[in-house]
């Protein structure tokens, strides 16, 4: 299909989308969503949302309050001050379920989590499992989520692990480091202020079962208004759609106003990120369309934690996420990603 050809069929679904969507939804709910973090192009489905009017052609008239180190999402949702956050990865659901919080995963924008190693180009590593003895920076948030993964699949052990203080000049520098990252944030860096071109490993094409940019949504939002939470899903999801296979440009004139830190530059090359490695639009996307979930995926990711003792083998993990709001094709109109 030409690219003429796709804007066009997008033109259609949306057209009709918005056409239904103006005569079901009457009043306006006006809603806050809590993103993960400063506004950025990893948010950009939302953004669109607003910026292209998605959100009011299903009655809700959404503002975005972009998080940050001061914002903690759990505790707002746990403490019942938003219906709606973003969760950036599965651990977050979970951990909710275990502080007793009443809220769930209800859409998961990424299919696959952005985290990824980064090496320089050398001959002794070619894979994941070539890293194994090698030292490796990672936060020490990192440490109790993806490397328990890493731990239990290659056998890394914990004398591999070195401090990473988001700082990119020891990387630069260090031609034998290998260090943590996000696969649309610090390969870029590393490129932009050392000229070094890495070698990027993102995890979830390993297999690391874990979600990203989830919607969380509170669990009396989703018994007392699941027309609000159906309504908030399905206009994200066009967003996500609109933002990587339309034009961007009123999204990201929204992030930008929110955080001046972010440059076209930034923006372009994140989403071409997206869009190359299939964060968005991969796995079960095709079948159930953009926002998918499963039981499988969540009952790998749990096992895997669990058996590493991360959780308690006991915890309702399924208490975490719903279904209820996703699975239902919208979205799966868009072009596969070159990755899959």
């Amino acid at each position: 299909m030409t690219t003429n050809s796709i804007q066009t069929v997008f033109a259609a679904v949306l057209g009709a989308f918005c056409l239904f969507a103006s005569a079901a939804y009457a009043d306006t709910t006006k809603i806050t969503f809590v993103t993960d973090w400063k506004a950025q192009a990893e948010q950009g489905g939302f953004y669109q949302a607003v910026a292209e009017g998605l959100y009011k052609d299903v009655g809700l008239d959404v503002k975005i309050r972009q998080g940050g180190p001061a914002i903690n999402i759990p505790q707002l949702l746990a403490a019942g001050a938003v219906d709606f956050a973003m969760g950036s990865n599965s651990f977050i659901p979970i951990n909710l379920v275990v502080a007793g919080a009443d809220a769930k995963a209800v859409m998961a924008s990424f299919q696959k989590d952005p985290q990824v190693l980064i090496t320089h180009k050398r001959d002794d590593i070619k894979s994941l499992a070539d890293m194994r003895g090698h030292p490796i920076m990672i936060s020490d948030a990192s440490i109790n989520s993806f490397w328990v993964w890493l731990r239990a699949k290659y056998e890394f052990q914990d004398n591999q692990i070195r401090k990473y203080t988001f700082n990119m000049a020891p990387f630069i520098v260090d031609k034998t480091a290998i260090q943590q990252g996000y696969v649309s944030s610090e390969p870029y860096l590393i490129k932009k202020e050392g000229d070094v071109d890495p070698q990027v490993y993102l995890l979830a094409d390993e297999g690391y079962p874990g979600y990203g940019a989830m919607i969380l949504a509170s669990g009396k939002q989703i018994r007392d208004h699941p027309e609000t939470v159906q309504a908030f899903v399905d206009a994200s999801i066009l967003g996500w759609k609109s933002y990587l296979f339309g034009d961007p440009s009123s999204g990201n004139a929204l992030i930008k106003a929110d955080n001046e830190e972010m440059t076209d530059e930034i923006i372009a090359q994140a989403i071409d990120k997206m869009r190359d490695y299939g964060i968005v639009d991969s796995g079960d996307t095709e079948e159930l369309g953009i926002g998918a979930m499963t039981d499988e995926r969540w009952e790998s990711f749990f096992n895997v934690m669990a058996d590493n003792g991360v959780f308690e083998k006991e915890i309702d993990y399924r208490a975490a996420y719903t279904k209820q709001f996703v699975n239902k094709g919208l979205g799966k109109e868009a072009p596969a990603s070159s990755s899959n």
